[in-house]
């Protein structure tokens, strides 16, 4: 496998620890979805909806994220994260079809979290439009972003990556915490009167018509999905049997608290109405209202970085081990660059992909199915867990157990 190394302790790729795993995983966690849609989600579904939400998007998010624990604690998990886990317990041939699913979720999402964060610009429309005469494209802001990201990348490798993390994670948190020390809104909303102080919380929606409770909740759901990001860093951790059942759960247990926290603020800071209505009504609410645009660039172009840090691993994993039948491509796709055996191959694939998905402009039918994609992964490695249970294989031997039941449900709920 790339970048795999004997079990003598010898350096692996980067030698990273824990902290990008975490990194990768929680700055996709608290991304676009947060910013944008949770305050549509408590405006139609009211606070016990969106609790609601939170509870049934993490009894899928949870099991899968201890079977990662428990698989990553038996075995060193080499290049490919996710994929090298399902290949070496169902084989190459399944682990492949997943793979390759897995690595074109992991590389449009780059673009997704892109067109996403020129959203974050969108208050600019207006004088853009008054300087140039032009109408506003959020593709002037994301195909450069997304260029340039590339870029960086593909130059610097992932020495750089993380390092940005860093800051756009500081930036990140920074952001939540002046929303969080934000009063209730007063101010009206295009006409729309609200109330200068929130007299009472929705427990229900109190909307006319709202929209059904399954919609809204297909609409937030990929907002739990970003735990496994950081696993596919897995071939340039310098002992992943550590760093990725830590990374992996504190990123899940950060996420759930600071989104049930979210919802309970959003409900006592403003009505429904106004909720529904601004996809950006957090920066309405929080202490200094431009940190919040200022915060969903940073958190989308984490969650950029996040995926075009671990798309190109899959994919250099995958043509390590032979998948794609095109003569050629398996060799270039699993060469790599320098002592971290850096996958400059894989990203250049995985940029020109992101490209084109963000010249399309809308991937809102995409998201969907790149939701689809994962489902069918985290659905796999609760299945492994589950199934290894009952093998009793003397080498199965974790060092970190998970219930077969929690496992086993997380399957079911992948599946339905």
């Amino acid at each position: 496998m790339p970048g795999s190394t004997p079990e003598s302790g010898s350096p692996r790729g980067h030698g990273f620890g824990t902290s990008p795993v975490f990194l990768a995983s929680v700055s996709t966690i608290l991304g676009a979805i947060m910013f944008l849609r949770f305050g549509y989600a408590v405006g139609n579904t009211g606070l016990l909806g969106a609790l609601l939400i939170i509870v049934l998007g993490h009894m899928v998010t949870v099991p899968t994220a201890l079977a990662i624990a428990e698989i990553a604690t038996n075995r060193r998990v080499e290049g490919g994260g996710e994929y090298f886990i399902i290949s070496r317990s169902f084989g190459v041939t399944i682990g492949g079809a997943i793979g390759i699913s897995l690595f074109l979720s992991q590389a449009i999402s780059v673009a997704f979290y892109m067109i996403a964060f020129a959203e974050a610009f969108s208050p600019l429309g207006g004088w853009f439009q008054q300087l140039t005469g032009m109408g506003w494209d959020p593709r002037f802001i994301s195909l450069p972003a997304v260029v340039g990201l590339s870029a960086l990348v593909i130059t610097r490798g992932a020495n750089i990556g993380v390092q940005a993390l860093w800051v756009v994670v500081g930036i990140l948190g920074l952001s939540l915490l002046l929303f969080f020390l934000g009063s209730p809104v007063d101010a009206p909303l295009d006409g729309l009167q609200v109330e200068s102080q929130v007299q009472s919380v929705s427990l229900f929606s109190g909307l006319s018509d709202p929209d059904p409770f399954i919609l809204v909740f297909a609409i937030v759901f990929p907002g739990f999905t970003g735990m496994t990001a950081g696993v596919g860093l897995s071939g340039d951790l310098a002992n992943p049997r550590r760093s990725i059942p830590l990374g992996v759960l504190s990123a899940t247990v950060t996420g759930m608290v600071i989104y049930v926290a979210l919802v309970v603020k959003l409900a006592v800071s403003a009505p429904p109405e106004l909720l529904d209505s601004d996809q950006l009504v957090m920066s309405r609410i929080a202490l200094w209202g431009p940190i919040i645009p200022i915060g969903l660039a940073a958190a989308t172009l984490s969650s950029a970085i996040g995926s075009i840090l671990v798309a190109p691993r899959t994919l250099q994993a995958l043509g390590g081990d032979k998948i794609f039948p095109a003569k050629g491509a398996n060799p270039f796709l699993s060469q790599g660059v320098g002592d971290s055996n850096e996958p400059r191959n894989a990203t250049l694939i995985t940029a020109a992909i992101a490209v084109i998905t963000v010249a399309l402009g809308n991937v809102d039918m995409v998201a969907r199915i790149v939701s689809m994609f994962f489902m069918v992964t985290y659905g796999a490695l609760c299945a492994i867990s589950f199934l290894e249970h009952f093998a009793a294989r003397p080498s199965y031997r974790p060092s970190f157990r998970s219930k077969w039941y929690l496992s086993f449900w997380g399957a079911v709920l992948c599946l339905l």
